[in-house]
């Protein structure tokens, strides 16, 4: 029997992938490093579909039809290279192998690069949506080359999430296009997720809100313009009562949040293309300022607080809702903003309506606001930042004064909210006539003869600070 596919790395995400495959009519060669893990997979859910079982690499290659799919789903990095060495010698020219792990997008596109000159395809694909999303039907983000894709993507938009009828998943772009599009939806992630836990300090040390009280909060926001899968499961998390303690689930947890490492590539990205992800690098560093178990003992010991006594209104729970909505909008603007930079470095033709129609279902991010992104994106005049679409400019200066208010009251109160106040101070740098860099261009000028632009002339000049001051046009070196 011909295998449509094969799956190599039968840990919890590539067997259900596996599974996913199977259930939609495909016959899946399986193999694993230990054949123990393929023993297991087929004992449980063999009947699941059409399986192939290999022992060995070869095996698994001698059972695909052409040209052969393997599809890699191991741990990113070194792992995935001595996959593809193992594989490599193994495959005949135009055969696809696919990495579907979470792998750094420049390793990729090297992967891909290096494939591609012994006449084999290599696509790196993001795969949201966690093991269950992998089995029932996940968001892709596939890249490699578009003929890779023609052979490619049938399979995947069959087992893909489906949302109005559509497939979650469409070919993203060339070489590593597919895994820089999934890394920046984990960045996006990482502001949802900090931005929501805020909402829940503000709502409890703020207005005295119990976990319980807000999961029926939480329930409610998630039945208008905030709905989406994170809110949904947040309210979970707040009801949830520890059987051992009695006590809120949310109260027996070490408040230290743990990280694989796709927002931090998200930022070093982002400083690389100098996009401006605020929003998201905040939400990377309040992680690991939360794991600075020694250092906040000791701050709590040593350092002042000067909390304002500050009377909140009832109000405050529309005003942290309000403010969450626009602070959630600003994570998506930073991160779309930064696929339109990486677009234009890497060579990429991303469309930003059909990206955005992926992450509406199967993935993390997924939420009833991507429903309208993309129908901004989708528009005959596309903005130049999701933040300038009409319908995002009308609904944040709805609530910019409820946004104002609550990062007014978290300061006042010692709450930190470096997400939903470095969102703010993003929203108020993209709108200011002019900013304080003015400023540091004549400092640079001053120590390192760096140079400046004018307001009222062309070129650039240099002032001869360590003489008579005069300013002189800058010859350009380069």
């Amino acid at each position: 029997m011909s295998a449509h596919i094969g799956v190599t790395g039968l840990a919890v995400m590539g067997a259900n992938l596996a599974r996913n495959l199977a259930r939609n009519g495909f016959t899946v060669a399986l193999h694993n490093r230990s054949v123990e893990k393929t023993d297991a997979l087929l004992a449980k859910h063999g009947q699941d579909g059409d399986f192939v079982r290999t022992e060995t690499l070869q095996e698994l290659v001698d059972s695909l039809e052409k040209p052969r799919r393997v599809l890699i789903m191991v741990k990113a990095g070194k792992p995935v290279d001595s996959v593809i060495e193992q594989l490599e010698p193994l495959l005949e020219p135009g055969d696809i192998i696919i990495d579907a792990g979470n792998s750094h997008y420049e390793d990729t596109r090297r992967r891909e690069a290096a494939l591609a000159k012994k006449d084999l395809h290599f696509v790196g694909i993001g795969v949201s949506g966690g093991e269950e999303g992998a089995l029932n039907g996940p968001s892709i983000m596939p890249g490699g080359s578009k003929e890779s894709y023609d052979a490619l993507g049938p399979l995947l938009e069959k087992i893909a999430a489906h949302v109005d009828g559509k497939p979650c998943c469409a070919w993203i772009g060339t070489d590593g296009a597919g895994h820089f599009v999934k890394m920046v939806h984990n960045g996006i992630e990482y502001a949802d997720m900090q931005v929501i836990g805020e909402a829940f300090d503000l709502l409890r040390s703020g207005a005295g809100i119990e976990p319980a009280d807000q999961a029926k909060i939480f329930e409610e926001w998630n039945k208008g313009e905030l709905a989406s899968f994170l809110i949904e499961i947040s309210a979970e998390v707040l009801g949830h009562v520890d059987a051992k303690t009695g006590k809120p689930f949310v109260d027996v947890v070490v408040d230290a949040a743990g990280q694989k490492g796709t927002g931090r590539w998200t930022v070093i990205s982002a400083l690389e293309l100098g996009s401006p992800t605020s929003g998201i690098a905040e939400s990377v560093f309040a992680r690991a300022l939360s794991s600075q178990a020694e250092q906040r003992v000791l701050a709590q010991e040593l350092l002042a607080g000067g909390e304002a006594a500050v009377e909140v209104p009832e109000s405050f729970v529309e005003d942290v809702r309000q403010a969450l909505y626009a602070s959630k909008l600003v994570s998506y603007a930073q991160g779309l903003d930064m696929l339109t930079s990486a677009a234009k470095e890497y060579g990429w033709d991303l469309k930003l309506d059909e990206i955005a129609s992926l992450w509406r279902g199967g993935c993390i991010i997924r939420a009833e606001l991507l429903k309208e992104i993309t129908k901004a994106y989708a528009a005959e005049e596309k903005p130049a930042n999701l933040l300038f679409a009409p319908a995002f400019t009308k609904a944040i200066a709805d609530v910019l004064p409820a946004w104002r208010r609550v990062v007014s009251t978290a300061v006042q109160l010692g709450i930190p909210v470096p997400v939903f106040s470095s969102s703010l101070a993003y929203y108020d740098g993209m709108r200011r006539k002019r900013l304080p860099a003015a400023v540091i261009q004549g400092q640079r000028d001053l120590f390192g003869a760096h140079t400046y632009g004018r307001v009222d002339a062309e070129g650039t000049f240099h002032t001869l600070w360590g003489e008579d001051k005069s300013e002189i046009e800058a010859v350009d070196t380069h």
